[in-house]
């Protein structure tokens, strides 16, 4: 419940600095966000029903959502490409909504992680949680380049499968004539890594000095 009503408040924030922004300026030029922001709901609402769910499969649909949508929740970061002075607008103002819906989408990604993680941790055990949530991450990574460079979306493994399938093929056993594919699958991969230890590491650190009695 603390999870939703956290990540309710934080939407509720870049909706209401699209908001000002549109009033001030009298168009919707960046209520793409809200669409990405919404794409970004979708795996945490996901992993929830995974992290609950007790039929077999419900948890196989579940995961199976939440890995296809996951990328489009830390792609939100990839949208400063978009920022640049805008008058009426201050430039500020759009690096604060920018930052905002960019973070908001990537910890909606890490919240929907660590639901994953924790819940095959539970029947899987460390080892199998700790290797799903990295695998997931480098190829959250790696959807984040075909969504901003080459343009696909998620549902598209469904809606139209086979370019996507053949565009991938052809990337992967063809590593030297796409380096950007690999540079920005790799940096973009270790970055996302990097946070997700962090948050792990602060968030373990703070649920021991939650349960830890002050010395007499």
């Amino acid at each position: 419940m603390k999870r939703a009503a956290t990540f309710a408040v934080l939407l509720v924030w870049c909706a209401a600095l699209l908001a000002l922004r549109a009033m001030r300026t009298n168009n919707s030029l960046f209520f793409f966000l809200l669409w990405n922001l919404f794409l970004a709901v979708i795996p945490f609402v996901a992993a929830e029903i995974f992290a609950r769910a007790q039929w077999r499969a419900t948890r196989f649909a579940s995961f199976v959502i939440w890995l296809l949508f996951l990328p489009n929740a830390p792609y939100i970061l990839t949208d400063f490409i978009h920022l640049r002075d805008r008058p009426p607008v201050p430039l500020w103002y759009d690096v604060l909504l920018l930052f905002s819906c960019a973070g908001t989408g990537l910890l909606l990604g890490y919240g929907s992680v660590m639901l994953v993680q924790r819940a095959i941790a539970r029947r899987y055990g460390v080892r199998t949680g700790w290797s799903v949530a990295t695998l997931s991450i480098l190829l959250s990574a790696f959807g984040i380049y075909l969504g901003r460079f080459v343009r696909f979306n998620s549902w598209e493994v469904v809606t139209d499968p086979m370019p996507l399938f053949a565009d991938i093929a052809y990337r992967l056993t063809n590593p030297m004539q796409h380096p950007k594919t690999f540079a920005v699958t790799i940096l973009y991969g270790i970055a996302l890594l990097l946070g997700y230890l962090a948050l792990h590491v602060l968030a373990e650190e703070s649920e021991g000095t939650r349960y830890t009695s002050p010395r007499a």
